[in-house]
């Protein structure tokens, strides 16, 4: 440790390099469930390429290995420090370099945050469309790093829909530019959606060039009430065959209602035992919205005060706000963990029901949120174990997770729609992916980190 430590503050002066172990600590782990294996033995806090170049030169010199760090709000694990690591934290490099109206891009570092980004955008009628519920705190590096999604990617994309160009870092040290500053172009192997939720283990971001979209004229939200979890989930099939594309198209059962009344003093449950909540945009907006509200009352949904959900409105704002923040309380830990599947949207009903069933098959508490217009849903397992008994309550837990994946992945979805494998859901990996897919991965990974330098141990 005091060798890479002594190192690294030479090369890079001594306010750019931490070793206090109690912020070291701090910045060895994301948000996921499960523990880092060690502490890293130092951050560096980089303020440029050059001192990540310079970083990553000494690590690998060393045979230490790095780990990259946007905001550290990831849920599976993707910035844990491993045995013998540095931290390179990327969050000083947080300059909006250019936003270029007229082309619709924008040029940053990685450590903008996402909703900085969006406040740069708007003062030109543009807006930077991936907006991942942390979007608040998130980085746009952390966001690639994992190809976030968030509230508009059912009308918008997710984040490789959004990224034209990269700056990476690669692992001997050497700066390559990736992509192309244009909407099209088809020069070789796209290298920018292969490192678009790699997980910072082919490369590390330290630029990237984002399309921007235009802000829409207008968005109008509804919300509906549904008597029970199936019905809503119904409600957002029967929007799909009505051909409307929704910017937002969001599902909360009622455990997630309760725990957003707890949390906001709201009495949202007693309307309802699911809540849909959807937007429409664009010019079309009012047209699309008229037919929203007349297909949920048609599947037995209870509007909410139309009057009162224009965009602007403080109800309106309020309920995308509870939505944004549906994690809810309690942070993540062995006994509480929330899961990323995603499912053919036409499967949402099916999905919806057999989580309750194995909620109930194995004693564990349940709720759930969901993305609805693409299908992927986030729910929240946890136990409440009596004291000595916490064991038997994590096996539990983890057998519900489990059965929640294989039911998904029968289904024909996958493990993680937009948090990523990190190091939670590598056990489950196998599970979707056969041993030569994971084998082809394993080859791409050594092509660009022979050897095992960039945050090793995850994403594949």
């Amino acid at each position: 440790m005091h060798e890479i430590a002594a190192t690294l503050t030479q090369q890079l002066g001594p306010d750019k390099v931490a070793t206090d172990p109690v912020l070291v600590r701090e910045y060895s782990q994301d948000r996921a469930p499960d523990r880092p294996e060690a502490p890293a033995l130092a951050v560096v806090f980089a303020g440029s390429a050059e001192d990540v170049q310079t970083t990553v030169r000494a690590c690998a010199a060393a045979g230490v290995r790095v780990v990259p760090r946007g905001a550290g709000s990831g849920l599976s694990g993707g910035a844990h420090a491993v045995k013998d690591s540095v931290i390179i934290s990327l969050e000083r490099m947080n300059r909006i370099l250019d936003v270029r109206a007229e082309d619709e891009v924008a040029v940053v570092e990685p450590g903008v945050v996402n909703a900085d980004l969006n406040a740069a955008a708007a003062e030109h009628g543009l807006m930077y469309a991936p907006d991942p519920a942390s979007f608040t705190f998130a980085t746009i590096g952390g966001n690639i790093g994992t190809n976030a999604g968030g509230l508009r990617c059912a009308k918008y994309g997710v984040t490789r829909d959004s990224v034209l160009a990269l700056d990476v870092v690669l692992a001997d040290g050497e700066l390559v530019r990736l992509g192309h500053a244009t909407f099209k172009g088809v020069a070789g192997y796209d290298l920018v959606a292969l490192l678009v939720g790699s997980e910072g283990t082919l490369g590390i971001v330290v630029g990237a060039t984002v399309r921007l979209r235009h802000l829409p004229v207008k968005v109008v939200t509804i919300a509906a009430f549904f008597p029970d979890l199936p019905s809503a989930a119904a409600g957002v099939l029967a929007v799909g065959r009505a051909r409307v594309q929704p910017a937002i198209m969001e599902l909360m059962d009622r455990a997630s209602i309760e725990d957003a009344d707890a949390l906001n003093g709201t009495a949202f449950a007693s309307r309802g035992s699911a809540l849909l909540l959807v937007q429409t945009d664009g010019f079309g907006a009012d047209a699309e919205a008229a037919v929203v509200r007349e297909v949920l009352r048609e599947a037995g949904g209870a509007l909410a005060d139309e009057s009162s959900l224009r965009a602007g409105s403080s109800d309106a704002e309020r309920f995308v706000l509870i939505r944004r923040n549906n994690r809810g309380s309690g942070a993540e830990d062995r006994l509480r963990v929330g899961e990323d599947v995603a499912v053919p949207r036409s499967l949402l009903v099916d999905y919806a029901a057999e989580l309750e069933r194995i909620a109930a098959e194995y004693r564990v508490g349940m709720k759930l949120v969901a993305h609805a217009g693409d299908g992927n849903l986030h729910p929240t397992f946890w136990a409440e174990p009596q004291p000595g008994e916490e064991e038997a309550a994590v096996a539990d837990l983890d057998r519900a997770l489990d059965d929640s994946v294989r039911v998904a992945l029968a289904m024909g979805g996958t493990i993680t729609g937009e948090h990523g494998i990190g190091s939670f859901k590598l056990r489950w990996l196998g599970w979707e992916q056969s041993e030569r897919v994971r084998e082809l991965q394993r080859g791409i990974k050594d092509v660009f980190d022979p050897h095992g330098v960039l945050n090793p141990g995850k994403a594949i």
